[in-house]
């Protein structure tokens, strides 16, 4: 079957039987190309059949299908045209692991980031409306991702606006981690909805085949299934706010799933359709370890097990020393926003269930929370990915920040994370966080300073911010000395005299390298650990500076606002003259997908070599 698809019309042809197998067909594939490549496995054979229906129920492009996070759409890319292009996913100049509008007319927007879907949908639905269109617009959303705020405030607008709009909810019980929280125990006396369902259809079948009381009896029964329903369902909170509501429905019974669609596209107004899917559907293994499975690495099939022995990171090392700290203070505590196995903190987890705090899929509502805490007097320790720092901007602003709270942000999946490409890069936060008063701004250069810069964190009484890398630190460089820490003191590495090489996090580690190079040119090289990018250690960089004359500056962010920026900023405003600079950092320019190292040979290391001769 799966060889007869190319595109969505291909799809229509088939029988209900057929597209049961192109399903088998289609788990199969991915579980090959993600055992192979690494990627999102479970999400995506969780929505295999759903994917089937949407694409024989409605048509592409013309009607659109906007999946949320965006890591569940590899059935939507098989289907529409990508199939073998799938054998090159989330690889340098293969296609992305989210959907793209730039890479096919079927993926209609742009996703990455969780619970913007039923937003953009709601968006192309009035945008329709305006222009006198009649196509249907869809969000597919899982309940992991209507724990954000964002995804609350689209269905409390939609509801209210009656544009006429689709919401899948995809419900597994799952986002990365098992969902916690008030909405996940609403969504559970909402699956018990199935029940009350398939007893309605079989009470209803029997009684209308009674000879002469058969059929009024029905409609007796209907005039009282709503107060019945209230007394099972209680209040329906999506119908309340202004949609009608469909299901749950079998999300791997295709027959089911193409009915309720059908009968949606029917409806005026807003429509919720809740979905009840497995994580992980096909692949035992995955099934029973669908967290495991969100996004891995190659692994060998018939086991489970990565092909690549997974060696300690910066994460492991984060929460085992944060387990360390939390023994011996007990005002320590965690913060994390649905990526407990992610960040580290599942060991903290265990150890101190009562001083850790998983609030779903809600950055911002994290860092206000933990600003409460540290009014409280605790100390929360706060590790959220990079890129996902982003939505809490405010909130470290105006919640952390103005407040001078004692909350420590570990920036987790900073620089460049790799495969997931641009919407995952964690190249902005030097640059965002920099601008911001009362932040001290930290990077360390291996693990062992991670750890020294954590407990500095604990007993600074401000906030601070610890961004770090994802994976391992570079094993070929071993540092012989650990200064301790001190606020706004930077290390240096080696004394020279012709350069000065000014690095910070993990790029210390290559300006070693640099200055091997150098040496063989007959440079003799300074290298400065800056370790913090706030405060910056002026007196220690500008004596260096004015020694060589030659500064070269080397990190894992955004040209712009970053450690370059602030160099920079410091021989203008202390008027050195006559200095070169040289700044090695990412373009200003979003980084697309490709592994780690590719994309440093690409954007920086290439640039760092060839312009030594300068």
């Amino acid at each position: 079957m799966l060889e007869k698809i190319n595109s969505p019309q291909d799809l229509k042809k088939l029988t209900l039987k057929e597209k049961k197998e192109l399903a088998k067909e289609i788990r199969k594939y991915i579980l090959k190309v993600v055992s192979d490549n690494g990627g999102h496995l479970a999400s995506n054979l969780g929505v295999v059949e759903l994917t089937i229906a949407l694409h024989s129920i409605f048509d592409v492009p013309k009607d659109k299908i906007i999946w949320d996070v965006g890591h569940q759409s590899y059935v939507h890319k098989i289907i529409t045209g990508r199939k073998e292009e799938l054998k090159n996913i989330r690889k340098m100049n293969g296609i992305a692991g989210f959907p793209k509008t730039k890479e096919s007319e079927a993926d209609c927007f742009n996703t990455g980031h969780s619970s913007t879907s039923i937003s953009a949908a709601l968006g192309m639905a009035r945008a329709r409306d305006l222009q006198g269109k009649s196509n249907n617009i869809i969000a597919v959303i899982g309940d992991g991702a209507l724990t954000g705020g964002m995804a609350l405030e689209a269905l409390n607008d939609a509801g209210y606006s009656k544009s006429k709009m689709t919401v899948i909810l995809n419900d597994n019980e799952m986002s990365i981690s098992p969902n916690i929280g008030g909405l996940n125990k609403f969504l559970g006396k909402l699956r018990t909805k199935k029940l009350y369902t398939r007893t309605n259809k079989l009470v209803k079948k029997y009684i209308s085949t009674i000879p002469g009381i058969g059929k009024p009896t029905v409609k007796i029964i209907q005039k009282i299934k709503r107060s019945i329903k209230q007394l099972i369902i209680q209040r329906m909170f999506f119908e309340d706010i202004g949609f009608t509501y469909l299901g749950p429905v079998d999300g791997h019974n295709i027959e089911e799933l193409e009915s309720i669609l059908t009968i949606s596209k029917q409806v005026k107004g807003p429509v919720l359709i809740h979905v009840l899917t497995v994580k992980g559907k096909g692949y035992e293994i995955a099934e029973k370890n669908p967290d495991k499975f969100h996004a891995i690495s190659p692994f060998n099939i018939e086991t489970g097990e990565l092909k690549k022995k997974k060696r300690k990171d910066y994460s492991k090392v984060f929460g085992d020393k944060l387990i360390e700290l939390a023994k011996s203070n007990e005002k320590i505590v965690a913060v994390t926003a649905s990526m407990k196995d992610g960040t580290g903190l599942n060991q903290f987890s265990q150890e101190f269930p009562y001083r850790f705090f998983d609030v779903g899929i809600a950055e911002q509502h994290a860092i206000t929370m933990s600003a409460g805490m540290a009014k409280e007097g605790l100390i929360p320790v706060v590790p959220i990915y990079s890129s996902f720092y982003q939505r809490a901007y405010d909130q470290v602003i105006h919640d952390v920040a103005m407040q001078n709270l004692h909350v420590i942000m570990c920036v987790d999946r900073a620089g460049i994370v790799g495969a997931d490409g641009e919407t995952h890069q964690g190249i902005l936060d030097m640059a965002f966080f920099r601008l911001i008063p009362n932040l001290i701004i930290m990077a360390p250069k291996d693990f062992k300073e991670l750890e020294d810069m954590l407990e500095f964190a604990v007993s600074l009484k401000k906030p601070v911010v610890i961004r770090y890398p994802r994976g391992e630190e570079d094993t070929n460089i071993k540092f012989k000395n650990h200064e301790k820490i001190e606020e706004g003191k930077a290390e240096i590495i080696k004394e020279g005299e012709n350069v000065t090489i000014i690095a910070i996090g993990k790029m210390v580690a290559k300006a070693l390298q640099i200055a091997e190079k150098l040496q063989q040119k007959g440079k003799e090289v300074e290298i400065i650990n800056a370790r913090f990018l706030k405060p910056l250690d002026v007196e220690t960089i500008i004596k260096s500076i004015q020694k060589t004359k030659n500064v070269i500056t080397l990190e894992d962010g955004t040209e712009i606002n970053g450690l370059g920026t602030a160099i920079k900023e410091l021989i203008v405003d202390n008027k050195l003259e006559k200095i070169n600079i040289k700044s090695i950092a990412y373009p200003d320019e979003f980084i697309p997908h490709g592994s780690v190292e590719e994309l440093e040979k690409k954007y920086l290391y290439k640039d760092i070599f060839d312009n030594l001769h300068k």
